[in-house]
């Protein structure tokens, strides 16, 4: 199998990489930056340093906010025809801390009272009624970059005068007090693999790794576990980093990242999270590629003149549920030759079931 991983090459995507030569066939490093998309041209959609991008059985794509466009327009070609742990709709709602606050309050996770203003005045109002200490943050920004912290509404009020010349919005969040220390927790698929505390350094509020937090191991209780499992997925994302704050009320999520740094938290918990990774993501592929298979040689069979052919036929083939609901394959819909109009007649017990149309004169 052929594996592509789309970075901005930095140590965490080389370990993963690296990790994935393991499993795969091949695997090949593609620069984000040398990558172009192209839009109703006519020509290869995709091109890497002006080619066209060869066949993957997975594309595990990656990045900073600054190329969120960029790397949903590659994971929507990719959709269907390779395995992808992040959809191609991820990158959009993760980048912009607005919508993933949205999206996460969708599906009911708990996280940090937070208040978006219009602009600098209406945010001065907020800031007189609620409580501080505060947070103050850009809608786009990682790594604990673009996060502020006021104690006060004169130092928060000064704060949004010197922000106003970058006519950008401003989140106002409430200040959760965790003893300077938030938790990293990091999802692949429907597991929490390693999770690690972070403590800021003296006279700093951001616990980040990058802004010089330090990480130690710990075991993730059973709720902040299945707060962080649930976050991921409500994003869109089988990968992902999903930072917490312990709160009087609970564990309460501060945000998701789809590039999550391994050096950190590989050093402070001893697990190969690279391979943790790479060891999923050759299991999805597999799926994802016997699918394919089994799907191709559904199309052979018309080749068979099995379509044409009023003899019953018997197939052996695996089942689809939607929900709780079974979802027969599409061969046999086209060998039944049934229309969407017709009433069927339906027979069925404990492993059997039998699907016959429905003729008024037989009744």
């Amino acid at each position: 199998m052929k594996a592509a991983i789309i970075s901005l090459g930095s140590v965490s995507s080389k370990w993963t990489r690296d990790a994935m030569k393991k499993y795969f066939d091949s695997v090949k490093n593609l620069n984000l930056k040398h990558i172009e998309v192209n839009l109703g041209s006519g020509q290869d959609p995709i091109l890497y340093k002006g080619e066209p991008l060869e066949k993957f059985d997975c594309v595990y794509a990656k990045g900073s906010f600054k190329y969120a466009m960029l790397l949903r327009a590659i994971t929507s070609f990719f959709s269907d025809k390779a395995y992808m742990p992040i959809k191609d709709n991820a990158f959009l709602t993760v980048h912009d801390k607005i919508v993933t606050h949205q999206e996460l309050q969708r599906h009911g996770i708990p996280m940090p009272k937070t208040y978006l203003s219009s602009g600098i005045d209406a945010a001065k109002e907020i800031l007189k009624k609620i409580n501080f200490p505060v947070i103050m943050k850009f809608p786009q920004g990682t790594q604990g970059k673009g996060v502020m912290y006021a104690e006060s509404y004169p130092s928060a009020s000064s704060l949004l005068d010197a922000l106003e010349t970058l006519k950008q919005p401003v989140l106002i969040q409430e200040y959760i007090e965790s003893g300077e220390r938030d938790i990293r927790a990091l999802v692949v698929g429907d597991r929490v693999v390693a999770a690690m505390e972070r403590k800021a350094v003296k006279g700093e509020k951001r616990a980040n790794i990058h802004m010089g937090g330090k990480g130690k191991a710990i075991n993730l209780d059973v709720k902040s576990r299945k707060i962080a499992i649930k976050t991921a997925a409500a994003v869109g994302a089988e990968i992902c980093g999903v930072d917490l704050l312990r709160s009087a009320k609970g564990p309460v999520v501060i945000e998701a990242n789809l590039s999550p740094g391994l050096q950190g938290i590989t050093e402070a918990t001893g697990i190969d999270v690279a391979d943790r990774i790479a060891h999923y993501l050759y299991q999805k592929t597999k799926e994802f590629v016997e699918k394919e298979q089994k799907m191709n040689g559904d199309r052979i069979l018309p080749d068979a003149g099995i379509f044409n052919s009023d003899k019953e036929q018997q197939i052996i083939t695996g089942l689809d549920f939607r929900g709780d609901r079974i979802l027969l394959p599409e061969l046999v819909t086209k060998m039944t030759g049934l229309k969407d109009d017709d009433q069927v007649e339906i027979s069925a017990k404990k492993g059997f079931l039998k699907i016959k149309k429905f003729d008024v004169k037989e009744v």
